[in-house]
């Protein structure tokens, strides 16, 4: 704990940082619960995401097995031209928003591939988008999580340090200038009274 002046002055000075930090200690409070529920909904939206990823690629896999031609269909028949985000906000963090993305098809032969081969590339895009959609998802959940490790290091800093700290001066201030206002009172009445006694010896010696 920090040396602190032992003065009216102080007093206050410590009363307004108790005010301060009792009125934004909930509003930290709030936006701490606020993060942890948002954290915990986009990462449920994420792994939703992937799982149906999981899905298609399983499904794209049997649909493929029927034709009996899969070595016809290569990954790198598609490719991804342009991610597409956005910009989002929650709880003062500014975050990305996926919004799509632009793909590519590499050339081929219509007349020496099978006709399923743009079906293939089709649900093919679609598994990369959904990839995408994950990526920038876990992007806001990293976003979110270090904001949320700052705003609760600011709530233990205020709950556990600074209020217990603030109020432990202020009660010790105030102990002391009630000892001050004692001890000024009672050394005002010694001094009345040596004034009196001083007085009365004058007044005998006159007689």
């Amino acid at each position: 704990m920090a040396k602190i002046k032992l003065t009216k002055n102080e007093q206050k000075v410590q009363k307004d940082a108790l005010k301060m930090y009792q009125r934004y200690l909930p509003t930290l409070t709030l936006k701490k619960q606020q993060l942890q529920t948002e954290i915990r909904t986009i990462d449920a939206k994420a792994k939703e995401v992937r799982a149906k990823r999981k899905q298609l690629e399983k499904e794209f896999d049997e649909w493929i097995s029927v034709f009996g031609e899969a070595e016809a269909f290569k990954p790198g028949m598609v490719t991804v031209k342009n991610i597409k985000k956005g910009v989002g906000n929650i709880a003062g963090v500014v975050i990305p928003v996926y919004e799509g993305a632009d793909f590519s098809r590499g050339d081929y032969d219509l007349y020496e591939t099978p006709l399923w081969i743009d079906m293939a590339a089709d649900r093919m895009e679609k598994a990369l988008s959904l990839d995408l959609e994950a990526e920038v998802l876990d992007e806001q959940v990293r976003l979110l999580s270090q904001e949320l490790r700052t705003t609760t290091q600011r709530v233990n800093l205020f709950e556990k340090v600074k209020i217990p700290e603030t109020k432990a001066n202020i009660k010790k201030i105030s102990v002391y200038l009630g000892d001050e206002q004692v001890a000024a009172v009672v050394r005002s009445k010694i001094s009345k009274k040596k004034l009196q006694a001083a007085s009365d010896a004058k007044k005998e010696a006159l007689q």
